[in-house]
C-alpha cells in the first residue's frame, strides 16, 4: 500500500481547532477515528470525537505553533507549542502528535501527548 499521509492535512487539523471550524476539522477524520490521551479514556469513533470538540474539550481558546512535522509512511508527526485558555488559566504547553491516515486518505488514529499534567 502506497504511503497515505497528507501533511497538509494535519496543518488544516491546527488551523481548524484553533478557528474552532469543528465541522470542517470532522471531515478531516475517518468515521472510525480512535484518539488516544494518556491519562483519560480513548475517544473511539466520530461520535465521541465530535462530542469531546464540541462539549469537552478543556481548552477554550488558544493557538498551536508547530515547531516540527515529519511524514513517515501513514503517519505525521508534529511537535509544537500551544498557548492559549484553560478555564480561568492561560497555559502554555509542548505537545507531540501522531496522526494516522487510512487508506481513503482520512485521518483513522491520533495520539497526542503534552508536558503538562492534566489538559
Amino acid at each position: 500500500m502506497a504511503p497515505t499521509a497528507d501533511p497538509d492535512a494535519v496543518r488544516d487539523y491546527y488551523d481548524r481547532v484553533d478557528a474552532e471550524e469543528y465541522e470542517r476539522l470532522f471531515d478531516l477524520f475517518a468515521d472510525d477515528v480512535v484518539y488516544e490521551r494518556p491519562g483519560q479514556a480513548d475517544l473511539d469513533g466520530m461520535a465521541e470525537f465530535r462530542t469531546f470538540y464540541l462539549e469537552d474539550r478543556p481548552l477554550d481558546e488558544g493557538e498551536h505553533e508547530v515547531h516540527s512535522l515529519t511524514v513517515d509512511g501513514d503517519t505525521v508527526a508534529v511537535r509544537g507549542t500551544f498557548r492559549g485558555v484553560q478555564g480561568d488559566d492561560r497555559v502554555e504547553f509542548g505537545f507531540a502528535d501522531f496522526h494516522r491516515f487510512d487508506g481513503d486518505g482520512k485521518i483513522a488514529k491520533r495520539w497526542t501527548y503534552t508536558d503538562r499534567d492534566t489538559v
